[in-house]
């Protein structure tokens, strides 16, 4: 799962890069526990100050309202590391997996409904009220995938605007049943979130038809009640850009995650959806997410579009590993609605000893289908050859990716992604895994003012060996379900309950877990 940076370079260990990430990842850590009660204390002030008003905007609550813009091309099946999980979320994935993340695999924001082909690779997936979701999802693993199905709210812009802001701080309280999701260690206890965000950016950031530049940045802050030496500092950085020619598009994407919890997660998803079950417990892991497009009109039916993705997936006291890959596709207008495209992927993976440097090469068939503006499906299949710097055998493997997208009423969507491809393990010593996927989320407007949602998803990871005489019988099933409804209480402050239960059956016992999340969420925009 993880994508690399220089071709020059041969070991993680000695990536300059290396020192660079240790120290944001201490930055992160010094946060005043006075500075962030004070941050809960004006903000649980400003609800009860909402509470007195008397007259309320009928306006939709924004982070639930159906997407209203399209969203970057999912990125190619290419290897990286672990989910539990995400992208979209195919923006992939322009990326709905979770969560990170990505959750993660939002809906149009993972399934974008422009003409632009999705690559296809990984999401970090989301079921919250607070998110600006990234044209992208996250999953398992990281923030490039399409796993994100899970619905976001857009800047909200009554005119055409050229300078675009948005602030909001959300606060979730939760009691979770197994915090260091352990097989033979349960413990529960309560923490409280504080999650502030800010999205800034310049130009047609919602449409992404002209040129355009986008940011979000996320810090959020875990505090147990009980085990304060759990408290966990996470750092989630969205950047993107376009510019638009007429006949050239390009458009460059860039995720950073540093993450110190036992979670994927992504902007689009800090209720945890996608577990890191590759470690199967609180890991310290800081992934760094690379993605470019660019796509040329050669007539008025046929175009090309070439891609480079990078990613490095740092973990401090384990196996880091990063990829480097691009491709070239071709694409057909074969009908108004309907492009279908060829091409194919190559990439270098570079992963810490003792686990070998891997090359590997995909060919791949893709189609668009935009059946109507409430209906889109995009689809991705195709083999994946991958080699190894040792003795061992090539690895021939299935790689695909599928994403719909479905607004039968107002007020009403549907949104599914499915997908398999090859990462490499942080845990595990010569080892990769396959990962197969489906996720789903349905959301549904009530009275205006309340929204109920539902997703679920499945994750199937078989393990394999990267040298010889090396044993590999792992094999995990896991899955995940989150019920949620919230409510607009004005058109600044919406509260919501969600309750998550997920689970990992692996055929090694000590990775296998349970846990189960009842919490309460109030999100101020501003």
């Amino acid at each position: 799962m993880r994508s690399g940076f220089a071709l020059t370079i041969r070991r993680f260990a000695s990536f300059p890069l290396r020192i660079s990430i240790e120290s944001a990842g201490e930055i992160s850590r010094p946060v005043g526990r006075l500075t962030l009660a004070f941050v809960a204390g004006i903000f649980l002030a400003a609800v009860l100050v909402s509470q007195a008003q008397e007259s309320v905007e009928p306006d939709v609550l924004p982070s639930l309202a159906e997407p209203s813009s399209p969203a970057e091309s999912l990125p190619s099946t290419s290897a990286e590391p672990l989910s539990a999980s995400s992208q979209s979320l195919p923006s992939i994935a322009p990326e709905p997996l979770p969560s990170s993340a990505p959750s993660v695999p939002s809906s149009e924001e993972a399934f974008p409904s422009s003409t632009d082909p999705w690559s296809s690779s990984t999401n970090y997936t989301a079921a919250q009220t607070n998110a600006i979701p990234p044209p992208r999802a996250a999953g398992p693993y990281g923030s490039v995938d399409n796993k994100n199905v899970f619905v976001g709210d857009a800047i909200p812009s009554g005119e055409s605007r050229r300078f675009h802001y948005h602030l909001q701080l959300t606060v979730r309280g939760v009691w979770d049943d197994n915090i260091f999701i352990s097989h033979t260690n349960r413990v529960s206890d309560y923490y409280f979130a504080i999650e502030p965000e800010i999205t800034i950016g310049f130009g047609d950031i919602e449409g992404r038809s002209s040129s355009y530049l986008r940011l979000d940045y996320m810090p959020s802050a875990i505090l147990f009640v009980d085990h304060s030496d759990e408290d966990a500092f996470n750092q989630l950085i969205h950047l993107e850009g376009g510019y638009n020619s007429g006949r050239l598009r390009l458009s460059l994407f860039e995720d950073i995650a540093l993450l110190e919890s036992a979670n994927l997660n992504s902007i689009v998803d800090t209720t945890g959806l996608w577990a890191n079950t590759d470690a199967s417990g609180p890991t310290r892991v800081n992934i760094f997410n690379t993605r470019l497009r660019a796509q040329y009109d050669l007539t008025g039916k046929v175009y090309l579009q070439g891609e480079g993705d990078s990613s490095i997936f740092f973990y401090p006291n384990h196996i880091s590993s990063y990829t480097l890959s691009g491709g070239l596709y071709i694409y057909y207008n074969w009908l108004p609605k309907v492009s279908v495209g060829v091409g194919g992927t190559f990439g270098y993976d570079w992963v810490d000893d003792p686990t070998p440097n891997q090359t590997f090469e995909q060919v791949n068939a893709r189609i668009n289908y935009e059946v109507t503006s409430k209906f889109n499906l995009y689809a991705s299949g195709g083999v994946e050859f991958r080699q190894f710097d040792n003795d061992r055998g090539d690895h021939t493997t299935p790689v695909f990716e599928v994403g719909l997208t479905h607004h039968p009423f107002d007020g009403t969507t549907f949104t599914l992604a499915a997908g398999r491809r090859i990462y490499n393990s942080g845990f595990l010593a010569n080892q990769d895994f396959a990962t197969t996927y489906i996720v789903g989320r349905f959301q549904q407007r009530l009275f205006s003012r309340v929204y109920f949602g539902f997703g679920g998803g499945y994750e199937n990871s078989d393990y394999f060996a990267t040298a010889r005489n090396v044993s590999a019988p792992r094999d995990d099933d896991y899955w995940f379900i989150e019920p949620s409804v919230d409510v607009l209480i004005t058109r600044w402050l919406s509260t919501g309950v969600y309750y998550l239960h997920r689970q990992d059956v692996s055929s090694v016992d000590f990775f296998s877990f349970y846990d189960n999340q009842v919490g309460v969420r109030a999100t101020l925009r501003f």
